[in-house]
């Protein structure tokens, strides 16, 4: 391997990412292996090395070319000016920006914020949505337990990533309104190294093979050969199913897609 032409992936080291981001590089054909407490690890069968990383740091690490490809929520992207390229949502990872209040609150809709305070993690999406809605209503920065903020008398509401609701229901919280939707995203460098485009380009091929595979499931089984015309049209498969004789002449094996 040459180290100028390896494919450096940034993933998600813990967190919500961190299990499907594993998943869709085993899947694309990537052989490796992953330790606790390593920063990196290397394919055996391509030259990719993968950098475990805190998910806030994946797009400054794309950007600055330590890293050509990284996979990051694009609720982190909303946040950060990084000037890298979206070039795959993956369709996994999903959860939504929302506001939320405690139950017994009076704040029904977003209108009610006007002149609060809002506690969030995510300031820059926020302040967005609250200008799109007119709304004037105080920021508070928080960089964790955002869910206790109302509790604690710090803020009105609190802006923060959702997936099961359970975070919420436990601190008492209900969702007033949805700010955005975030799932994972492949990123990469707008100008990538001319000797590493061919294997990013072949990678991406098989991110989108991986997802279009997903959708089809393939199907087997034998049946008499005289009910053939009518499964045939129970199950047409992509194109055609594939007939295949079997010893038994009275019975035919189908392969349907």
């Amino acid at each position: 391997k040459q180290a100028n032409g390896t494919i450096k992936i940034a993933i998600q080291k813990i967190g919500r990412l961190s299990e499907g981001s594993l998943e869709l590089l085993k899947n694309m054909g990537l052989q490796f292996e992953t330790y606790k407490d390593r920063l990196f690890t290397s394919c055996r069968n391509l030259p990719i090395d993968i950098l475990f990383l805190r998910d806030d740091d994946i797009p400054e690490y794309v950007q600055d070319g330590v890293a050509d490809l990284g996979i990051v929520g694009s609720n982190v992207l909303d946040e950060r000016e990084t000037s890298i390229q979206r070039l795959l949502p993956l369709d996994f990872g999903y959860c939504s920006l929302n506001i939320a209040v405690l139950e017994q609150s009076m704040l029904l809709s977003v209108n009610d914020l006007k002149g609060k305070r809002i506690a969030t993690s995510y300031p820059i999406a926020l302040a967005r949505y609250l200008t799109e809605k007119k709304i004037k209503a105080e920021i508070v920065l928080l960089r964790g337990s955002v869910e206790i903020a109302p509790a604690l008398k710090v803020a009105d509401a609190i802006c923060d990533l959702v997936s099961t609701g359970s975070t919420l229901r436990t601190n008492r919280l209900k969702v007033i309104e949805k700010v955005s939707r975030s799932q994972a995203i492949l990123i990469g460098q707008n100008d990538p190294p001319e000797q590493k485009k061919q294997l990013i380009e072949r990678l991406l091929l098989r991110a989108r093979g991986v997802q279009e595979a997903r959708k089809y499931k393939y199907v087997m089984f034998n049946l008499p050969k005289d009910a053939l015309e009518k499964i045939t049209k129970l199950v047409p498969g992509c194109k055609s199913p594939t007939v295949i004789p079997l010893n038994d002449p009275r019975f035919v094996a189908i392969h349907s897609v």
